[in-house]
């Protein structure tokens, strides 16, 4: 059996052969990954040098670091991750993480959430996928490639047939963007996840959910669609249930921080009628009060069998909406998790949830409230579960241990799929 490459010395060679000092973080990370049980290395490894570890001395990555960084993975082979989030990585680190996506044939997960990569670099990345057949996994979250760059990408996917998660939340791509994103999955089989976060809509009419919708009537792969932040209304939901009838692939839909009132989920609610295939439904911070509750609730307590999240926090909901989605939970035994932190508890709320809770109809790691007392009152205190609870961050000691109802999105080792 062959000797695996010592990554560390590998490292300190590079950064003499380019002139470079060693950045201490990348060193320190290397040789932990030169230190564990080598047997882990056939199935391949992640290397996490994220930005944001508070753990560990952080001497944040540059573009220079990266290209020394580049050159020890170059033939790599079991190297399958990198995750360079939180760093200071510009549009001439995007050159050289380009360069590597072009020559390397093992890389499946990469991550570049929240450098500084702006619209140049997106082009660079986005033409290396086209010739890229490994790359499964690719995050460039907060980095403000604007809606040129987001073209790009739009048109990497007409291309690339191995990519199956992109992220491009905060990205401030626009509505030529969306259109022409949603144009490419209307084609694409590979994409199963896209996060469309937040993007920088100047118009009131919803064109972009319109495009999204046809999207979804033609496409058959798309697993999990996040459009949080579309100041989308009830229009734009309509035309999305319109489309989920004739879609059997979504199973995890994200309306969060939109403008849907309860009209709008009444809509959702004839959807969940009759949809055998959707999972995880988020609607947190929009606006759909008690009549919005109920209308789920009947969906839930009567038809739908299939739906094992929901998120309605911060909706304005009050004791009759609240009680009415816990009423639902003892006869959908499918539901699982609910989240309902920031709305409007009253003693009653707060005895039907602590009740959930202690039968063991709703597990503690599955809701965002536990119950306490105080003088003989039951009360609900915040906890910090939701569907999306390590999006920005993981822990920076050991594994994500409790994946429950995660975005797939959220969770970042390779090996764990």
């Amino acid at each position: 059996m062959s000797v695996r490459p010592d990554l560390y010395q590998h490292y300190v060679q590079a950064c003499q052969n380019l002139g470079q000092p060693e950045n201490p973080f990348i060193a320190r990370v290397l040789q932990e990954a030169d230190k564990n049980d080598k047997s882990r290395w056939t199935k391949g490894i992640t290397l996490k040098i994220a930005g944001n570890n508070h753990l560990v001395p952080v001497q944040r990555v540059t573009d220079d670091d990266l290209q020394v960084l580049a050159s020890v993975l170059h033939n790599t082979v079991f190297v399958t991750g990198l995750d360079l989030r939180y760093n200071v990585l510009t549009d001439a680190g995007a050159k050289n993480v380009a360069t590597f996506l072009q020559e390397n044939s093992t890389l499946r997960y990469l991550n570049l959430m929240f450098n500084e990569i702006g619209t140049s670099g997106a082009e660079l990345i986005a033409r290396a996928l086209h010739r890229n057949k490994t790359l499964a996994y690719m995050r460039m979250t907060g980095n403000k490639i604007g809606n040129k760059g987001g073209m790009f990408f739009a048109s990497m996917l007409k291309v690339n047939s191995t990519l199956e998660k992109l992220d491009l939340g905060d990205c401030d791509i626009g509505t030529q963007c969306l259109i022409a994103i949603a144009t490419a999955l209307t084609q694409n089989k590979s994409v199963k996840a896209i996060n469309l976060n937040r993007p920088l809509l100047y118009s009131q009419e919803e064109e972009t959910t319109v495009h999204v919708a046809l999207m979804l009537k033609n496409n058959s792969s798309l697993v999990e669609l996040h459009l949080c932040k579309h100041e989308m209304k009830n229009f734009g939901v309509e035309r999305l249930c319109e489309a989920l009838y004739e879609n059997s692939s979504l199973r995890y839909l994200d309306l969060s921080c939109n403008k849907i009132t309860h009209d709008g989920v009444k809509f959702l609610g004839e959807l969940l009628k009759r949809n055998k295939t959707l999972e995880i439904l988020d609607l947190n911070a929009n606006r759909i009060e008690d009549d919005g509750a109920i209308y789920l609730s009947e969906a839930l307590a009567l038809y739908n069998k299939t739906l094992q999240a929901l998120s309605v926090v911060r909706n304005n909901i009050s004791g009759k909406g609240l009680l009415a989605l816990s009423d639902a939970m003892k006869t959908n035994v499918e539901l699982s998790y609910i989240y309902i932190w920031g709305n409007k508890f009253d003693e009653t709320t707060c005895m039907a949830f602590s009740e959930l809770i202690q039968s063991g109809r709703l597990k503690p790691t599955c809701t965002d409230v536990e119950p306490y007392e105080v003088d003989g009152h039951i009360h609900l205190a915040e906890l910090s579960h939701g569907l999306k609870k390590h999006y920005y961050w993981t822990p920076n000691c050991g594994e994500v241990m409790n994946k429950d109802a995660n975005a797939s999105l959220a969770i970042a080792a390779v090996s764990e799929y």
